[in-house]
């Protein structure tokens, strides 16, 4: 079956700045997306239409294709209560998670005082020309109720409470 709009999608991939390896789902799960629901990079989507399972590929995609260009100063200080992630102690350079009405953003420990952290609100991807090295694992069609949720649920529902 080959990936088209509606189709759950699990794949491995590497990603890599100028040769360099930035990150890998090659000891973990692989990641699983359902094709046209707006959950995946354009770019790698775009790259992904077509394919079946046990394709490999490579693509190249620039920032506007992936997580945009770098915005100067787009600096904000947050709340460290508003900060998540697995950390007692925030420093300088560490990655946070943070809920906006846009929904979860990941932020860049700028600096630490007391009570909040500058960020750094522009990806840490941003402004950089990204290489997915991806093998597509399975490709079925998604459930009605996958679709409605626009992600893929794994054995026994998404385990959200409606």
């Amino acid at each position: 079956m080959q990936i088209s709009k509606n189709s759950a999608v699990e794949f491995h991939y590497t990603l890599s700045e100028a040769g360099e390896q930035i990150e890998s789902s090659l000891n973990d799960a692989p990641l699983s997306y359902i094709h046209g629901s707006e959950g995946m990079l354009p770019g790698l989507e775009t790259a992904l239409e077509g394919k079946a399972a046990g394709d490999k590929f490579s693509v190249t995609l620039s920032p506007s294709e992936s997580y945009g260009e770098r915005v100067d100063d787009l600096i904000q200080r947050i709340p460290l209560k508003h900060l998540q992630g697995d950390v007692k102690v925030w420093k300088p350079g560490m990655t946070a998670m943070v809920q906006s009405n846009q929904g979860r953003h990941q932020v860049t420990i700028v600096k630490v005082g007391r009570f909040n952290a500058d960020c750094d609100l522009n990806h840490p991807f941003a402004g950089k020309t990204l290489t997915f090295d991806v093998e597509v694992v399975s490709v079925r069609e998604a459930t009605n109720e996958e679709i409605s949720h626009g992600h893929v649920h794994a054995e026994g529902g998404c385990g959200h409470a409606h």
